[in-house]
């Protein structure tokens, strides 16, 4: 049986902080799906498809993680495609309160499945995809947020 974990987000856009959490989690785990989860009633600032482009660039030379998109709970996705493990990464207090909470609530949904926490590096802590978002949309450099192997040109919302 092979040891599959989903690491779920919205990757509006995905950082370079999202790519070393994969990174250190790859010799843990058989498989690791980066699944996009997509909100109805979240506004993104960047495509569905624009970002399952961005995030098969960045893992096209990583044969152990797929791309996918889901639209339903986490936990039924988990399911759905027989993976027994959540990846999340922590950055500070806050994020941990708020991921404990998700994670047992996971547990109980998703019967049992297993969310494995990775404490962010200390080069990446400050790094979220909501400020990178702000970066963009007014106009700053974003580059030394996000993967070398993806290009963002202009955004037309602000």
């Amino acid at each position: 049986m092979s040891k599959v974990a989903v690491f779920p987000g919205s990757f509006d856009p995905i950082t370079v902080g999202h790519l070393a959490l994969v990174k250190r989690a790859l010799p843990l785990f058989d498989k690791i799906i980066v699944a996009i989860g997509e909100n109805s009633q979240k506004k993104y600032l960047f495509s569905l498809d624009q970002r399952i482009a961005w995030l098969n660039a960045v893992f096209a030379d990583e044969p152990k993680v797929e791309v996918d998109f889901f639209e339903n709970l986490t936990a039924h996705y988990c399911q759905k495609i027989g993976a027994k493990y959540l990846l999340r990464g922590l950055r500070n207090a806050s994020d941990f309160d708020y991921e404990k909470t998700i994670s047992q609530m996971n547990a109980i949904v998703g019967n049992g499945i297993e969310t494995i926490f990775l404490i962010s590096e200390p080069e990446h802590s400050h790094i979220s995809s909501t400020i990178v978002r702000e970066v963009i949309k007014w106009g700053g450099d974003a580059s030394p947020f996000i993967p070398s192997t993806i290009e963002i040109k202009g955004v037309s919302e602000v």
